[in-house]
C-alpha cells in the first residue's frame, strides 16, 4: 500500500512538472487566450446579470422615487397594504395624511408605503 501512495505521489509530482514546462514554453498569445478561456465566460455572465437584472431594477427604482416625490395633496393613492385615499396633509416630507372610505376616516402613512399614484394633482392644465 505504501508503494501504491509513493508511486502517485511520482506521477503527481512529473504531471505537475511538466505542466509548469509546457506553460512556459507558451507564447504570450497563448497565455493570454488561454486566460480569456478560463476566466471569459464568468466575465460575460457578470455583464449579462449587470444588464438583465441589476439595470431594470434600479431604473424602476428610480421611476418609483420619482412617482413618489411628486404625489402633492389632492392626489389620490394607493398603499402597499392595498388601502386607497385622497392625500390631505403631507407631514415633513415623508408622511403623508390619507382621507379613506365614505366616512372620510384619515390615517398617516410613510412615503415609502405609497405603491402608485392613480390620479393627477390639481396643479396640471385639463384637456
Amino acid at each position: 500500500m505504501l508503494n501504491f501512495f509513493s508511486n502517485m505521489m511520482f506521477f503527481l509530482e512529473e504531471n505537475a512538472a511538466g505542466a509548469t514546462d509546457a506553460l512556459s514554453e507558451a507564447t504570450p498569445v497563448q497565455q493570454f487566450l488561454s486566460i480569456l478561456t478560463t476566466f471569459g465566460p464568468i466575465v460575460l455572465i457578470v455583464i449579462a446579470f449587470y444588464f438583465f437584472l441589476i439595470r431594470p431594477q434600479k431604473k424602476q427604482e428610480k421611476e418609483v422615487q420619482k412617482m413618489r416625490d411628486g404625489i402633492a395633496v389632492g392626489d389620490k393613492v394607493t398603499t402597499i397594504g392595498g388601502i386607497t385615499g385622497e392625500v390631505r396633509q403631507i407631514k415633513d416630507d415623508d408622511i403623508y395624511i390619507l382621507e379613506t372610505g365614505a366616512d372620510k376616516s384619515k390615517i398617516a402613512v410613510k412615503k415609502w408605503a405609497i405603491q402608485s399614484k392613480d390620479s393627477i394633482s390639481d396643479d396640471t392644465p385639463a384637456k
